[in-house]
């Protein structure tokens, strides 16, 4: 048993770890896409397609998991992705590649939400703290050497070789996964539920558009449809899981307090984290240059290598999850207002250096620390769900964030200048602040509080 869990873990790893590294391998290969595709515009699109369907089918894979069984869902993923990236490969034009890339998002996100439950199923919390670093470290060599790999990639035998190396990866993650995750029978009559994953779909996608794509975020026409697109899908959506046997997302997972104010938080921390992220850069740029931006950004990489590391040995002798989220959030609020004076302030190094480490580092003890409550708290018949909604409100509210703040801007200041992104930082500060206020405080075994 100990060594087919030990198979199954190698599986899941690599399997995390090929999703984590697709996006950013090809953001070093965009350039020499567009060259051999004679495409000057529409780049965004190939990594938009994939991001959009990779969060948008997040909530899907959770609830295919827990019907199926994690082999069959692990299974099912690494096939789509294989052959997804087999598709990009041989992609002939633009169209064809981001169609490619949005079926690759989409087996992405199984292998993401499907490892996390199975691990949350195979290993109890001390195990799950301890093989924590060995996950930091796979995080690590991906988030670091993604990018450089790509570029090696697309400027030695060309850039189809950046989906072609999924390819072998693929089938060991295969073998691995399916010789050591344990097979579900078949228990009861519950059916996936189609109508509701077709809701949850037109609500994510009009989301994730607004998030995607500035064009339609700042559209007089296209902005108030897809808002209310979301509004209408999403009521409708909540309406179908409260009335159908066999929810997507069950109500049940609400109904303990700790789960629902840390999807809640999630949320909210995926706004202010993620949804900045797009404009970091920009930050760092005004107050570096184009040379010292790279430096600057290693900050936030820093923070969250330090921090990730952190957590994997000393949750161990502190295993109180809600603490250390809380204290994720903290450290997310004070970096990005760190960052708002600096944006304020033309860029200014000393606030900006020591701002990008407090959110790489909160990014990093949020995600673990939620990840890891999520994983031990979660009812088992419910764990793919429970997982699929942290990851899920994480990713849209990341998605959200970015269109919010970026029209918060063009709003209050007209642009992305300095007083533009000092006022982005800004609502990425009180919204961080709003998700420390919200998060959960166990202070017994039943009894649950908040900060607020």
């Amino acid at each position: 048993m100990h060594a087919s869990r030990n198979l199954a873990y190698a599986g899941l790893l690599l399997g995390m770890a090929m999703a984590q590294l697709d996006g950013l391998v090809l953001t070093a290969a965009l350039p020499s896409i567009g060259a051999d595709l004679h495409a000057r515009t529409g780049l965004v699109a190939v990594t938009a397609a994939g991001l959009l369907t990779l969060t948008v089918a997040t909530p899907l894979h959770g609830r295919l998991g827990d019907l199926y069984g994690r082999r069959v869902a692990f299974t099912g993923s690494v096939l789509v992705f294989a052959a997804a990236s087999a598709w990009c490969a041989a992609a002939p034009d633009l169209g064809s590649l981001i169609a490619a890339r949005a079926l690759q998002g989409l087996g992405g996100s199984g292998l993401i939400v499907t490892a996390m439950s199975a691990l949350g199923e195979l290993f109890d919390r001390g195990e799950l703290l301890r093989r924590q670093g060995r996950q930091t470290a796979v995080f690590a060599a991906a988030t670091l050497g993604g990018p450089p790999l790509g570029g090696l990639l697309a400027a030695g035998p060309g850039w189809r070789w950046v989906f072609l190396v999924n390819l072998p990866l693929s089938v060991a993650a295969l073998v691995l996964g399916w010789h050591g995750l344990p097979a579900k029978p078949r228990q009861g009559k519950e059916q996936f539920d189609v109508l509701g994953g077709v809701l949850l779909t037109v609500a994510g996608a009009a989301v994730g558009a607004l998030g995607t794509f500035d064009a339609l975020a700042t559209s007089p026409l296209w902005t108030p449809v897809l808002l209310g697109t979301t509004v209408v899908a999403g009521f409708l959506f909540v309406r179908r899981q409260r009335r159908t046997p066999s929810p997507l997302i069950s109500p049940k997972v609400f109904a303990d307090p700790v789960l629902k104010r840390a999807v809640v938080v999630n949320g909210l921390a995926g706004a202010a984290l993620y949804g900045t992220f797009t404009y970091v850069a920009l930050v760092a740029a005004s107050g570096a240059g184009a040379a010292g931006t790279g430096l600057l950004l290693v900050a936030m990489t820093a923070g969250q290598l330090v921090l990730s590391a952190s957590f994997a040995a000393l949750a161990r002798r502190h295993p109180e999850m809600t603490a250390w989220g809380r204290s994720g959030c903290l450290l997310g609020t004070a970096g990005l207002a760190a960052i708002a004076v600096a944006a304020a302030s033309d860029g200014a190094p000393w606030l900006l250096a020591p701002g990008l480490f407090a959110i790489g580092a909160a990014f990093a003890v949020c995600t673990s620390a939620y990840t890891v409550l999520g994983q031990t708290r979660a009812d088992r018949a419910l764990l793919g769900v429970t997982l699929g909604s942290l990851t899920f409100a994480r990713q849209a509210g990341g998605l959200a964030g970015a269109a919010v703040f970026g029209w918060l801007a063009l709003v209050t200041t007209g642009g992305l200048a300095a007083p533009g992104l000092a006022v982005v930082f800004s609502a990425a500060a009180v919204t961080m602040l709003v998700a420390w206020l919200t998060s959960p405080v166990v202070t017994s075994a039943d009894a649950v509080s908040s900060s607020s």
